[in-house]
């Protein structure tokens, strides 16, 4: 039951908001569709398309509030088809570092897992970025998207974003989950991609890939009844706009 419970609640996280950073607006929002939504590499949508959004709030002072949501697969997310992530921090810099700390919270209306109830997950964070590389760290506060006794699960991200100038630009990532009491589930996760700017429509396409145990991420939708890899490699094309 335990290995069941991981298994949905893990592939039931979703994409961590890209936090967006202060403009000449305090107030930015962001819309997106992707052909597949992957948190940490790991597909929550079944491996179909999602429809995303959200805003910030980012003040002269540093601070920063925001909410961001996504479409998922309520098959096994314990009935709910809807993430929404609420977060806030402070951001500032340091001679040529810049340094972003703050608290997240998944919720996901109407999710009730059996022996676990709501499926939900509070991390709190530290990041610092030099140029165009950054690295993050996350640490769960609460059970890990309601598994029972993994509170003190972590993940590190490093990535790299670069602007190769007429619109195009080049990014890379490299992240690791642990998660505690159940390291057999630990996986790291890989994404290399490439985006274009058209008329300030952002257009992207990146290969993500996973090394996360199948015999753990491989899930039956019970809608459908296809079992499917969750971690395996994928191309996810992506459209989206900022405003």
């Amino acid at each position: 039951m335990r290995k069941s419970i991981l298994s949905v609640s893990v592939a039931a996280a979703l994409v961590m908001p890209g936090i967006a950073a202060a403009e000449s607006s305090p107030v930015a929002g962001n819309m997106s569709l992707v052909s597949d939504y992957r948190f940490r590499g790991i597909s929550q949508t079944f491996e179909q398309p999602a429809l995303q959004g959200g805003f910030d709030y980012s003040h002269a002072s540093g601070l920063y509030i925001g909410n961001w949501n996504s479409s998922i697969s309520d098959a096994f997310f314990a009935g709910s088809p809807l993430e929404m992530d609420f977060y806030g921090g402070y951001k500032g810099a340091a001679g040529p570092l810049g340094y972003d700390v703050g608290i997240l919270y998944y919720y996901y209306p109407g999710s009730d897992l059996a022996g676990v109830g709501k499926i939900d997950n509070t991390e709190i964070y530290a990041g610092v970025s030099w140029q165009w590389i950054s690295a993050k760290y996350f640490y769960a506060v609460s059970d890990f998207f309601g598994v029972p006794d993994t509170d003190g699960s972590s993940y590190i991200d490093l990535s790299a974003s670069y602007d190769l100038g007429g619109g195009w630009g080049i990014n890379g990532h490299i992240g690791h989950q642990k998660i505690k009491n159940a390291s057999a589930s630990d996986y790291t996760d890989y994404k290399i991609g490439v985006t274009k700017d058209i008329g300030g429509w952002a257009f992207g396409a990146a290969l993500v890939d996973t090394d996360a145990d199948s015999a753990i991420y491989t899930i039956t939708n019970p809608a459908s009844g296809k079992t499917k890899d969750l971690g395996s490699s994928t191309v996810v094309l992506s459209i989206s706009k900022t405003f």
